[in-house]
């Protein structure tokens, strides 16, 4: 079980190890109402993603904490005007003691929710992005996991003004991995490529159900390295961003190049088919 604290109550004590070393993990759930997109696959990867750090966390607990979520947020953002949901987060940490690096015995951990509106959505025909200054480095022992750790991605998102949208951070190698917030996702003659998962800082939920579902669908996905390259040359038909809060994203214009854009990729995930 886990110490909860409500974001609009109070913070998370000055001790606790997620605030002084980035010792946990979130999610971030798009709700409708008292449903959400995908819930059951983001507490999944919580549950998961805690037991790769050590972190004790029961599904359950994580359960119980998003219906009295709901119970307690839900109407502040019911019967807008135009409303697209609401955002649930969830920062988990592994809790509070300990003096430095080294975890103290015993230590239970922390839960910390909070939630906001949702952000307008970016345009169904398609958005700007460039290459960051930024390189992204993973860990192999922490690759995919939601971590509190992104100062990275705090600093490559430094990067994003004007009309631009997002921009996509590349490895050691100069290859594309991952946006400050979102995976890629690359349309070529006959098939659809995405980076590896032992790649990427953050394997997204939105990622892994859109790569099974062109896979139910008979669609060849090949999960390999993309260069900038893949997206700038002849055969790029189509790139796109993903996450499970914003949707499906085409991308129009990239590192100053106009690129095939449609949102018929979009229709394949209908966030309010996914409520749970």
């Amino acid at each position: 079980m886990f110490n909860l604290y409500w974001a609009d109550e109070s913070g998370l004590p000055a001790g606790d190890r997620g605030v002084a070393y980035g010792d946990g993990l979130f999610e971030t759930i798009r709700m409708h109402g008292d449903r959400g997109v995908l819930l059951s696959r983001h507490l999944a990867r919580m549950g998961r993603d805690a037991g790769r750090l050590g972190i004790p966390v029961a599904l359950t607990d994580l359960r119980k904490a998003c219906t009295a979520a709901v119970s307690r947020y839900a109407d502040r953002f019911a019967n807008k005007e135009n409303d697209c949901g609401w955002v649930l987060k969830l920062t988990l940490t592994r809790g509070e003691g300990g003096r430095g690096y080294q975890p103290g015995s015993g230590i239970r951990p922390n839960l910390l929710v909070s939630a906001s509106p949702m952000a307008a959505a970016p345009f169904t025909s398609g958005v700007a992005a460039d290459v960051s200054r930024v390189p992204l480095t993973v860990n192999p022992l922490l690759a995919g996991i939601k971590s509190l750790n992104r100062l990275e991605q705090v600093m490559a998102a430094r990067e994003i003004t004007g009309e631009l949208f997002e921009v996509v951070m590349s490895d050691s190698a100069g290859n594309l991995v991952e946006g400050t917030r979102t995976n890629l996702l690359l349309r070529v003659p006959g098939a659809w490529v995405t980076p590896p998962a032992k790649s990427l800082a953050v394997a997204g939920i939105l990622r892994q159900w859109m790569l099974e579902k062109l896979r139910a669908k008979g669609e060849v996905v090949e999960e390999r390295a993309v260069s900038l390259g893949d997206v700038l040359g002849p055969h790029c038909e189509g790139f796109y961003l993903l996450n499970s809060v914003i949707g499906v994203v085409p991308v129009r214009r990239f590192a100053g190049q106009d690129l095939p854009a449609d949102d018929g990729l979009a229709t394949i995930f209908n966030p309010l088919d996914l409520l749970e």
